[in-house]
């Protein structure tokens, strides 16, 4: 086999490989946790370019969670809008790859405050981070 067809071969195993979920960076758990309390339930709906995972209604004091893999080309995203009590859609990213693969590695948490805020868990500081919802004006 010459040089240039085994480069040819490895890029095109390198390419049906990518486009599967077998081939990829790691995989990453979200959770968004609904802390608002008074018993005040939110819907959210979360997704991705590739899935999505529907209107969900959480309860105070509950969660939702999924896991997926990362892309090989490190573009993963999925975003979320959350509302409660009639309040007008929010709207965040829930993961990103440029943003979080070093943010929050494997775990990704989010949670909605008493108050309405959005926080974010930082695994590399162990902090509880504000982030802004990006609402649109």
């Amino acid at each position: 086999m010459t040089r240039i067809t085994f480069v040819i071969l490895s890029v095109l195993l390198l390419a049906s490989l990518s486009s599967t979920s077998n081939f990829v960076l790691g995989k990453v758990h979200v959770r968004v946790m609904n802390r608002l309390g008074h018993g005040r339930s939110m819907q959210i709906h979360c997704q991705s370019q590739d899935d999505d995972l529907g209107c969900l209604t959480v309860p105070d004091g509950r969660e939702i969670e999924w896991k997926f893999y990362v892309n090989f080309w490190g573009t993963t995203l999925f975003y979320c809008a959350v509302q409660w009590n009639g309040s007008v859609w929010h709207h965040f990213d829930a993961y990103s790859y440029k943003r979080d693969d070093k943010r929050c590695e494997a775990r990704c948490n989010w949670m909605i405050s008493e108050d309405g805020r959005l926080f974010g868990f930082n695994q590399k500081h162990g902090t509880w981070d504000v982030v802004q919802f990006q609402d649109a004006q």
